[in-house]
């Protein structure tokens, strides 16, 4: 099985990238973020066929959607939201015991207490629902740095937003006893695995970024992954796709 997350920085912009991608990878799960449009401003041809496709997003601003490979479900499942979902940044759906969630995080520049806030109530979502003995993949752009081995050296900056100790210290509670961060996971030591970079000076080709983008899931989930990676040649969105892949 494979479960990818991308934030793509408008669906419309990047909908034949997003096309050729699904087409060649083809992972069994889907998220999306930084949709920026209204599910009726969604090109057709994003709404693959070979998957149940849920699209909840605003129009010009943020945005997530989920897709699940019908070769995975037949059946049509039921997506929802929590209760703390706000600008369209939150759809989940269960498939049995496992819940799927495609979450962006605010950025916290124009509302830091809001990011905070959102944070704060994903952590305990995922609490709630582990202690329900649910299985939990989050898939998402988190706005958050985790460490700084998740920075370059010359993006490393005290009190910025994204790697501030509180916001740090909220990513701790979120993984909790509930969460593997499954990238680095699988990748302890590599300082040069970024997602994300700034969208000028040529930052992406010379692999200065931040690693803002994850797949979190359980521990029952996390110890049948064989490669979990950043997939840094699609696509032009400010962000790459992360994939892993679970045995």
């Amino acid at each position: 099985m494979k479960i990818a997350t991308w934030n793509v920085n408008g669906i419309r912009a990047r909908e034949a990238q997003f096309c050729e991608w699904l087409d060649r990878d083809r992972p069994d799960v889907v998220c999306l973020q930084e949709l920026k449009a209204e599910p009726g401003q969604i090109p057709e041809r994003c709404g693959h066929a070979d998957y149940h496709v849920y699209w909840h997003g605003m129009r010009a601003y943020s945005g997530v959607s989920l897709h699940v490979s019908r070769n995975m479900h037949a059946a049509d499942p039921s997506f929802t939201h929590p209760d703390f979902d706000m600008e369209s940044r939150i759809v989940q759906v269960e498939l049995g015991d496992l819940v799927l969630a495609s979450v962006y995080v605010p950025n916290g520049g124009k509302d830091y207490q809001a990011k905070v806030a959102f944070l704060s109530k994903l952590a305990d979502w995922a609490a709630r629902l582990s202690a329900e003995g649910r299985d939990i993949v989050v898939c998402g752009d988190l706005n958050v740095a985790h460490a700084d081995i998740d920075v370059h050296p010359r993006e490393r900056k005290a009190g910025v937003i994204g790697q501030r100790p509180e916001e740090r210290e909220l990513f701790d509670r979120l993984l909790g006893a509930h969460f593997v961060d499954v990238g680095r996971a699988q990748n302890p030591d590599d300082d040069t695995m970024f997602s994300w970079w700034p969208p000028w000076r040529n930052m992406r080709q010379r692999n200065i970024g931040w690693r803002i983008d994850y797949i979190l899931a359980s521990k029952s989930i996390a110890d049948r992954v064989s490669e979990c990676k950043v997939l840094a040649d699609v696509g032009t969105s400010d962000h790459a796709p992360v994939m892993m892949t679970v045995q």
